[in-house]
């Protein structure tokens, strides 16, 4: 027997359609969920990776601001001991100027100058004396200006006194020491 439909065959279609429609909408939604959450996670885990990533540089330029103060630390040390070593050395290279000084001031003082003070600035000294006369005094200077270790004699002030009967000049004579390096010393 032929089936015949009594029903309203628009009717069913609709619920068809309906019923369909929402298991789109119901997969679609759950697509939706689920590629939020998985965006969401995606984004969550670079995030954390950045954190992890920063975390480790921080941990990083913590470790060389420590090495870089070392390395500060260091350099002051060596510029002091640097310099340390510059002034033993200037010692060391200064050390025969000191004997030459005395051994150029006892041959060039003359017959009847006496010295009461050796003051040295520097490389500039300065003799302080009594001579017998002023002309004594001159001649120190010209035996000075000769020598090859002291240079540029110059008087601050020659006062004639009397001790007794006698008379006596007091005098202030500055002077400059002549340094040489080692290697010209040594040609000496």
């Amino acid at each position: 027997m032929p089936r015949i439909n009594l029903l309203p065959w628009r009717e069913e279609e609709r619920k068809k359609r309906q019923r369909d429609f929402m298991i789109a909408l119901g997969g679609a939604l759950v697509a939706a969920v689920v590629c939020v959450a998985a965006t969401v996670l995606a984004y969550s885990q670079m995030i954390d990776y950045q954190r992890a990533r920063n975390t480790r540089l921080e941990n990083e330029i913590v470790e060389l601001e420590k090495s870089i103060s070392e390395i500060d630390d260091l350099e002051r040390q060596k510029e002091r001991l640097l310099a340390r070593m510059e002034i033993i050395e200037q010692l060391q290279r200064s050390r025969p100027e000191v004997v030459h000084l005395f051994d150029e001031i006892t041959r060039n003082l003359p017959e009847g100058v006496h010295l009461l003070t050796l003051r040295q600035t520097g490389s500039t000294v300065t003799l302080t004396g009594i001579a017998q006369s002023s002309t004594r005094v001159s001649a120190l200077m010209r035996r000075i200006d000769e020598s090859e270790w002291l240079t540029e004699p110059g008087v601050d002030k020659v006062e004639t006194t009397e001790s007794g009967s006698a008379r006596q000049a007091e005098f202030v004579v500055n002077l400059k020491q002549v340094t040489f390096d080692e290697d010209e010393e040594s040609e000496r």
